[in-house]
């Protein structure tokens, strides 16, 4: 491959943007399909999860061709869970897309990729999208968003953005509201205006190039990916790798790829600006400087956020533990959770301290980010038991006082229902931040800590019927906010082993709300309901109704049970409580009591979480 002219982009965003959209029209634009080729929308989106949740989870690259520039493409997820994933590749690119909804205006995701953006000095390009919208105000959308660069302080000429309007769905973009759009030429035209090509003599410098992912192939083993900054790099060639902590090693380049359209093509040499995968090292990691052998010139390491949350991994020990996973001990686990560091770089893991369990704690960005970890091992075949999610509390160096994670949350509802949203919201310490109304639905904007927001989704779902919208974000530290009430109710224990039967659901449910129905086995200590009051309440689902010899009309009527609330992974790890757990299995999800006997129970009824933990 020839030392060609090349231009690295990114496109960012909040969650339902439509940046993946924009994507597949790039690709489409860039000639990556043939005519006749079907294509799938969101085409980056190719994990399971990414299709199934309808969100973007990983940033993965792509090219096209404009006129003779090769450009590359990295597609980014919108939700704060997975910012690190965002953080990594900011480096690699020239420039970002800032892509903005033309109704709902900038969010709180859009605050945080874009600070990242501007820290590096890059300057964005903005793109109004969705100006096909009944409610689009795209004019007032851009003042919002010059009010937002202001906020983070912007430099002057980061604050001259240029604006493209456009329909990303219909592939189109232009210069003004008023332009008519055919295609997404404007944009790839604003692109090559501000950016410019990579210089080409960079090519002839020392090779110099960061690692900014992690990829694995099952024939040549782990892959590096990341951008030459300088020099050029060849297959066969032994390099220098300097490690985050200064080590130096060496390491033989086996393969080389480049990205074209969606496929990796193999190349013999790849220069200064592009974006390759390299194999044959196998100690690379993320961060990690490649350099021309013993002529070291290592990068800055590529810094992400710490975690803000915590769970417990733990090995599942109830009484359906093995039965159906593969992988049930603690060494896989670990082994498991030691594979996802190398290629997951928001999260990290840590021993318990109590040697008397057997798990690990696992530190990640939110409750989204370490349950799409948990789902993917729950496919694989492994079973854990999950304590309940815990934010990380901090200090300052040479400061007792304890500092909390904070959250920046808009929300979105009908007005007849935000008086409710708002007192819920102030009695978990939540602050007003502003408020706006066009009298059907109210806007709101919060700042909250973080652990008051565990849980409260599905109770602002019920408090909204269904048409509330809440969005949130990462906002910082802030001095501990004291104590918050937690979940009020408490929960139906089965008290015995066996099927559930419908005579015994049936005089349950007059006690609270059942999550399982009929004949479902259960055993002792699993939490089967919601119970209506605030204390726990021990029940026996399996006792069947006795017979007699009479009979008549109307005793032997069926029962008919209210269909029980069935819980998903997230609701199941917001619901619990700290002397409850969720057990997964790759076919189940169950709640259940840490301790299963009642005899246990009473004995820790004491106990507070730090004692278990």
């Amino acid at each position: 491959m020839s030392n060609k002219k090349i231009i690295n982009i990114a496109v960012i965003a909040h969650v339902d943007a439509g940046k993946s959209t924009l994507v597949d029209a790039l690709l489409k634009q860039g000639g990556a399909f043939r005519d006749n080729q079907e294509v799938i929308e969101q085409v980056m989106d190719s994990n399971d999860q990414e299709r199934e949740r309808g969100i973007t989870i990983y940033s993965k690259n792509c090219a096209i061709e404009y006129k003779d520039i090769k450009i590359n493409i990295v597609d980014t997820p919108g939700h704060a869970d997975f910012s690190s994933e965002v953080e990594r590749i900011m480096k690699t690119v020239d420039t970002v897309i800032l892509l903005v909804d033309s109704s709902e205006g900038p969010m709180p995701q859009t605050r945080f990729v874009l600070s990242k953006a501007l820290e590096l000095g890059l300057n964005p390009i903005l793109m109004i999208n969705k100006i096909d919208k009944k409610d689009q105000r795209a004019i007032e959308v851009v003042d919002e968003v010059l009010e937002l660069f202001m906020e983070l302080d912007a430099t002057d000429e980061q604050l001259h953005f240029k604006t493209i309007f456009g329909i990303a769905k219909n592939g189109i973009a232009q210069f003004s509201l008023e332009d008519e759009g055919k295609n997404l030429d404007p944009l790839f035209e604003t692109i090559v205006e501000q950016v410019g090509t990579y210089p080409i003599e960079l090519a002839d410098k020392p090779l110099k190039m960061q690692v900014s992912s992690l990829a694995y192939d099952s024939f040549i083993g782990r892959l590096g990916i990341g951008r030459i900054f300088e020099g050029k790099i060849v297959e066969g060639q032994t390099v220098s790798v300097v490690k985050n902590d200064g080590e130096v090693r060496q390491g033989k380049i086996s393969k080389l790829t480049v990205y074209q359209g969606l496929a990796k093509v193999a190349v013999k040499e790849a220069f200064a600006g592009d974006i390759i995968n390299f194999a044959g090292i196998e100690h690379i990691s993320i961060g990690d400087t490649v350099n021309e052998l013993n002529n070291i010139n290592a990068m800055e390491p590529i810094i992400i956020e710490e975690p803000t949350m915590s769970m417990n991994f733990l090995v599942n020990n109830s009484p359906f533990a093995g039965k159906v996973g593969k992988f049930v001990t603690s060494r896989n686990i670990k082994e498991r959770l030691e594979k996802e560091m190398e290629i997951n770089v928001g999260l990290k893991v840590e021993p318990l301290n109590n040697p008397t369990i057997e798990g690990f704690k696992v530190l990640g960005r939110g409750e989204l980010h370490l349950s799409v970890l948990i789902e993917q091992m729950r496919r694989e075949g492994f079973e854990l038991a999950l304590s309940k999610p815990e934010v990380i509390f901090r200090k300052e160096e040479g400061s007792k006082e304890l500092l909390e994670p904070m959250e920046r949350v808009i929300i979105n509802v009908p007005t007849e229902y935000s008086g409710t949203v708002i007192n819920k919201l102030n009695q978990r310490k939540g602050l007003m931040i502003d408020m706006d109304s066009d009298g059907v639905r109210d806007k709101v904007i919060y700042n909250i800590p973080l652990r008051a927001l565990i849980g409260f989704r599905s109770e602002f779902t019920n408090d909204t019927h269904g048409e509330g919208i809440m969005v949130r974000s990462f906002n910082g530290f802030e001095p501990y906010k004291g104590e918050i009430e937690s979940r009020k109710n408490g929960v139906l224990i089965s008290m015995a082993n066996g099927k559930t039967l419908p005579y015994a659901l049936g005089n349950i449910e007059e006690r609270g709300t059942l999550f399982i129905g009929p004949q479902i086995e259960i055993y002792d200590g699993m939490i089967i309901g919601q119970h209506s009051r605030d204390n726990d309440l021990e029940v026996n689902p399996t006792t069947g109704k006795k017979l007699t010899n009479t009979r008549s009309s109307g005793t032997d009527d069926s029962v008919r049970l209210t269909p029980p609330k069935l819980m998903t992974l997230e609701e199941a790890l917001e619901y619990i409580e700290w002397d409850e757990l969720v057990e997964v299995t790759p076919d189940n999800i169950r709640l259940r009591k840490r301790w299963l006997s009642s005899t246990e129970r009473k004995q820790h009824r004491n106990d507070n979480k730090k004692a278990i933990d």
